[in-house]
């Protein structure tokens, strides 16, 4: 059995795989857990980003107004699956310059010691990578974005890798961008950000379609004994439009720009109901996972069609067992 780096999370939402199930990842049969109207001015709740806190649950949620504003919401819930979303978005503290708002969205969550970390698509002048951080989810501190215009779905590694801060992003364009590959970059201070090294890209041909068009980071990192295990989004461009499913790598312990293996299949892709019909069809977006050490355990928070929220659970083992036996060749 493969070991998560990590903390023992024995609350953590959790159902056993179906008997007979052949995919290495399958849904709560509860799905969707957040549905569109969960707050009052809401018209979606999806792309959002879970941690353990003090007890219970933590969460940064996208919530689509019904005038179709993008914002970021306050979250809590004793189970991680009956969440309580503030019903005004987040106020950062921060340079009157940095904080002003144009949009914000698809955030994500990362502990690194005392402080929970929030990367997210934050308009400006185009969409870059904000980070700000809290220790209790009610006062946050806004930093400097990360890059220039045009970037989007930046994660932070849960921890340093040798003296450096660590992210994983996907640039991109002002559109709905039809490329997109993953690089990593590091930074001594979360200021300051270099040394971009590319990761991995998208699969021409049909060896791979699935992720033809464009990938992106997905959850925080998991560390794991073998390296860091990457859950991410893929996409391909049909007939009727763009398809959004889930496959997952791992990546060098020590230089995660090295990828050791890779899912030729995805893992996760839209099928239910709730994942093909919404107001973007055909999308399952995966932005945190949950995590127990001590089984080795992974729930997934999911996007579904981006209207509602969904969760999906795994094992480190069917993951790297997944990649070992429908491998993607370099």
């Amino acid at each position: 059995m493969s070991k998560i780096i990590g903390e023992s999370l024995k609350n953590m939402p959790w159902q056993e795989k179906p008997e007979g199930l052949n995919a290495p990842v399958w849904r709560y049969s509860a799905n969707p857990i957040i549905e569109r109207h969960a707050i009052p001015n809401s018209n979606s709740v999806f792309n959002s980003a879970v941690v353990p806190f003090e007890g219970g649950f933590a969460g940064v949620f996208r919530c689509d107004s019904r005038s179709v504003s993008m914002d970021i919401f306050a979250g809590f819930s004793d189970d991680g699956v009956n969440w309580n979303i503030n019903h005004e978005p987040i106020q950062f503290e921060g340079d009157e310059e940095i904080i002003k708002r144009e949009y914000r969205y698809d955030p994500r969550v990362s502990k690194i010691g005392d402080r929970y970390y929030i990367t997210w698509c934050n308009g400006y002048h185009g969409p870059t990578i904000g980070i700000a951080y809290t220790t209790d989810f009610k006062t946050f501190h806004q930093l400097e974005n990360a890059f220039l215009p045009y970037n989007r779905n930046g994660v932070l590694f849960p921890r340093k890798i040798g003296d450096y801060y660590a992210m994983v992003s996907r640039p991109s364009d002002t559109g709905h961008t039809p490329f997109g590959d993953i690089f990593y970059s590091v930074s001594p201070d979360l200021t300051f950000w270099g040394k971009h090294r590319y990761v991995m890209g998208t699969i021409n041909g049909d060896e791979s379609a699935w992720q033809s068009k464009k990938i992106g980071p997905g959850p925080v990192p998991i560390e794991i004994d073998k390296g860091w295990l990457l859950i991410y989004h893929g996409v391909i461009n049909t007939c009727n439009g763009f398809v959004y499913r889930m496959g997952c790598a791992l990546l060098d312990i020590n230089e995660p720009w090295k990828v050791l293996a890779r899912s030729r299949n995805y893992i996760l892709g839209p099928e239910t109901l709730y994942e093909c019909v919404g107001d973007v069809p055909n999308v399952t977006f995966p932005c945190a996972a949950l995590t127990d050490a001590d089984t080795g355990r992974i729930a997934i928070y999911y996007g579904c069609a981006d209207t509602v929220t969904g969760l999906a659970f795994t094992t480190v083992d069917e993951l790297l067992d997944y990649m070992e036996k429908y491998p993607l060749e370099a």
